[in-house]
């Protein structure tokens, strides 16, 4: 059963707090794209209506697109909606299905704490650089790589201790 199909009653306190992780990713990556919109209305307005093109614009908008997709691809692990080819592992006979179960999880894994570490890597050397029209730091375009890797490792951590237990 996917976290999307249960009651919060019918969870556990980790799958909660994951969920409720969960929820706010998609909240923020929400609130990213509705700004996204927002923003290239106005460059519109501005382009063809004001005849003054808002030049930031298009720097703020390189950005929300990478909060918004990795906020997404780290909900997407946990609802277990990103894409996936299951469809092969669940065609095959039953003694090899968990076996290559437990395979997708370690590739997801390692995939996550790959992902966390560089994306850490990469915001902290780009920090001191500053985004042209925007003044913020460089390194904010990577600190979301670095969460989606870390909820990634968490959340395949979690399904992996739902596969051992049984649970899953």
């Amino acid at each position: 059963m996917l976290p999307q199909d249960k009651s919060t009653a019918e969870m556990d306190p980790v799958e909660r707090v994951l969920d409720m992780v969960s929820k706010v990713c998609v909240a923020v990556a929400g609130a990213g794209l509705v700004t996204l919109v927002g923003i290239f209305g106005w460059l519109v307005w501005g382009r063809y209506v004001m005849n003054d093109t808002p030049t930031w614009v298009e720097q703020l908008a390189l950005m929300l697109v990478v909060w918004i997709t990795f906020l997404g691809a780290a909900a997407g692990v946990w609802t277990q909606s990103h894409l996936s080819i299951d469809f092969v592992r669940e065609m095959m006979p039953r003694p090899l299905r968990v076996p290559l179960h437990w395979l997708a999880l370690l590739g997801m894994l390692v995939f996550g704490i790959v992902l966390a570490w560089q994306g850490w890597v990469l915001a902290e050397s780009t920090w001191a650089r500053r985004v042209p029209m925007l003044g913020i730091s460089e390194g904010l375009r990577a600190v979301p790589m670095a969460i989606c890797g870390a909820l990634t490792a968490v959340f395949t951590l979690y399904q992996g201790v739902k596969l051992a237990t049984g649970k899953d």
